[in-house]
């Protein structure tokens, strides 16, 4: 307290453990006599899923479980800033929850939800792959490419659009096709008909598979060129929107799709934080596609991968291959948790 004082600290604001030496704090000012600071106490910060303490991220960095303070699963400033995260999606956060009296835990899901309803607004819309699934388009001619309009951000018009190339062979999604699509599925499937974004309606006539290991690999169609642009002038109905990337111009890239450190939502013991690690926290996409619109992108650029999530362009990348962090999936279960109340 008396080194507050001299410093001319006017508050000092310490987490409640410190509760019990406030009376020794007062006193010695009140006997010395000398300008009285003030200590207020509030709970920590804690996030669920995540760990907090600096001990255990200190053991979490020496034991070689994560790649330093700066990995993108640290909840430090320089972890989150790698991964994506704003600082105003942050001091959203720290708005919404206050400052407590009480210990408690934040579910995680607010977080993320202050950070994609930010990165919706400001980020770009692009298009990539990240397992990708060739598409060979029959009754398109080889030597043609069409350049097709699209929308950069539908919440800003001021961002503008670009041009997208279009390409007899194409890659989407292996996710994105079932041989057997279950109910509800309206993704691509033999004999069935979607729309490319931006592009045409291709409609799935063979399905070409590994001879050993009987997996596709190949996918046979046909376009109906009176649909540029995703619609059709007889009117007829398709539910399937993909998204897609031109074999002869996407991008190589590296995804690296981070996921919660923890498989539990707390810490309710001392050694429980190797045990409660979990092992699929990054999982590393090497052979990922991207349009060529991404090829200049810089260091900490964020786009949302249209139909995938928000990723953020890794300091590792270099000018012949281009990494990119998974920010945020696009799912919100923080608006589901919301709404359901709401109900």
């Amino acid at each position: 307290g008396q080194s507050d004082s001299i410093e001319g600290i006017t508050h000092s604001l310490c987490t409640l453990e410190f509760e019990d030496h406030r009376p020794l704090y007062d006193w010695f000012l009140d006997e010395l006599n000398i300008h009285h600071s003030r200590q207020i106490e509030f709970a920590r910060l804690n996030l669920s899923y995540t760990v907090m303490s600096k001990r255990k991220l200190l053991e979490l960095v020496k034991g070689g479980h994560v790649n330093g303070w700066d990995d993108p699963r640290m909840p430090t400033i320089s972890g989150l800033r790698r991964r994506g995260y704003t600082p105003e999606a942050i001091k959203d956060f720290c708005e919404r929850i206050g400052v407590a009296k009480s210990n408690s835990t934040v579910d995680i899901a607010l977080l993320e939800h202050c950070l994609r309803e930010d990165l919706n607004r400001r980020s770009p819309r692009v298009m990539g792959i990240l397992r990708p699934l060739k598409v060979v388009i029959d009754n398109y001619p080889e030597d043609r490419t069409e350049e097709l309009e699209a929308i950069n951000n539908p919440e800003d018009p001021g961002m503008g659009s670009r041009k997208v190339p279009f390409s007899r062979i194409l890659y989407i999604e292996q996710e994105d096709f079932r041989c057997c699509p279950p109910k509800k599925f309206f993704r691509l499937a033999p004999n069935r008909e979607v729309r490319l974004r931006y592009a045409y309606y291709i409609k799935c006539v063979d399905v070409v598979r590994n001879e050993q290991t009987g997996e596709v690999v190949e996918l046979r169609c046909t376009y109906d060129p009176e649909t540029r642009g995703g619609w059709s002038k007889d009117g007829r109905k398709v539910k399937g929107t993909l998204h897609w990337v031109s074999a002869a111009h996407a991008l190589e890239a590296e995804i690296r799709l981070y996921d919660r450190l923890l498989t539990k939502p707390d810490l309710t013991g001392e050694g429980d934080l190797m045990a409660c690690l979990n092992p699929n926290s990054l999982e590393r996409l090497t052979s990922c596609l991207i349009e060529p619109s991404l090829k200049d992108a810089a260091p900490q650029s964020r786009y949302q991968f249209e139909r995938q999530g928000y990723f953020c362009v890794d300091p590792d990348s270099s000018k012949e291959k281009l990494i990119f962090n998974r920010t945020v999936p696009l799912r919100d279960s923080w608006a589901k948790i919301e709404n359901a109340r709401k109900k």
